[in-house]
């Protein structure tokens, strides 16, 4: 009989103990889900002279107000998210960016005004908050950059060697990071070139470069891998970042202009291993509100 309970409690032990521990992996399971649901999402502005209406007039539609109306369309991505998933799994945060920062202190107040993080003990009231900062403030970047008139350029590759791991990538997130550029690449402290043999890659892309390197054909993409052609790596593994490019805007006369910005981009994003990555061009909001909001949403 003493044998017979015994034998009866450790069955009882150990069914307890197995329960337990699938509990255990159940819930570690799904932290992870959880961790990997959240985003933290990043905005990198170009404040060079392409926004300036005066040298590149777009009667249609001014390309600072196409800017400020993408990062609107982002922002509502960003909050659709955050209102899809239950109160206690908010940990998102979106935030703005430049390279270098603007002279002018009132942008770099924006700046700050514009990095808004959630978390489960947010009131109702934050969501409005964070709304109406991003219809009102990204306009306002933009109209104090072209009435202070000194574009500085923006210095897209030195923020990826130097500051994109620190800026735009955590653990246990969906790291997406929007640069806002017409593809073109240029900063006067981070220009050079690197030679080898069959490679000409430089930390800078301009028109004078596509015309130097006679990449104005249908032959481009030949011309491009036969001579090395692109940028430098700036980057060994940015695998955990997905990045999206809008407001390609090639200069006219080369009909193969923005194939050959893209193709740079896209070259460049392979090699540091950037798995998910989009390339579009200034088209209006309107029919760019959409893919935003699908990229974001991740369906």
């Amino acid at each position: 009989m003493k044998k017979i309970l015994y034998l009866l409690m450790i069955i009882s032990l150990v069914s307890c103990c197995k329960g337990k521990n699938d509990g255990t992996n159940i819930g570690k399971k799904d932290s992870i889900v959880v961790d990997s649901n959240n985003i933290n999402l990043s905005i990198l502005i170009d404040l060079s002279d392409r926004i300036d209406p005066k040298t590149n007039p777009n009667p249609t539609m001014e390309y600072y107000q196409r800017d400020a109306e993408y990062i609107k369309a982002i922002e509502k991505g960003f909050i659709n998210h955050i209102k899809s998933k239950k109160i206690i799994t908010y940990d998102d945060q979106m935030q703005v960016f430049f390279n270098p920062e603007p002279s002018d202190p009132k942008i770099n107040d924006f700046t700050k005004e514009l990095k808004v993080s959630f978390n489960k003990d947010i009131p109702k009231s934050y969501f409005d908050s964070v709304d109406k900062k991003y219809s009102e403030l990204p306009l306002n970047i933009y109209q104090s950059a072209i009435k202070d008139g000194k574009y500085v350029g923006s210095d897209i590759w030195e923020f990826f060697k130097n500051k994109v791991k620190d800026y735009c990538i955590k653990n246990d997130r969906r790291n997406i990071l929007f640069i806002l550029t017409d593809g073109y690449m240029y900063h006067e402290n981070t220009k050079f070139e690197e030679k080898k043999e069959n490679s000409h890659k430089t930390s800078y892309l301009t028109t004078k470069l596509v015309k130097a390197n006679n990449l104005n054909t249908s032959g481009f993409k030949e011309a491009i891998e036969k001579n090395g052609y692109g940028f430098v790596r700036a980057n060994e593994n940015l695998s955990n970042l997905e990045v999206i490019v809008l407001g390609i805007n090639p200069e006219k006369g080369n009909p193969f202009e923005e194939a050959v910005i893209k193709e740079y981009w896209e070259n460049w994003f392979k090699e540091m291993k950037i798995k998910k990555y989009q390339i579009k061009s200034a088209d209006l909001p309107s029919n760019l509100e959409p893919i935003i909001l699908k990229t974001i949403s991740g369906k």
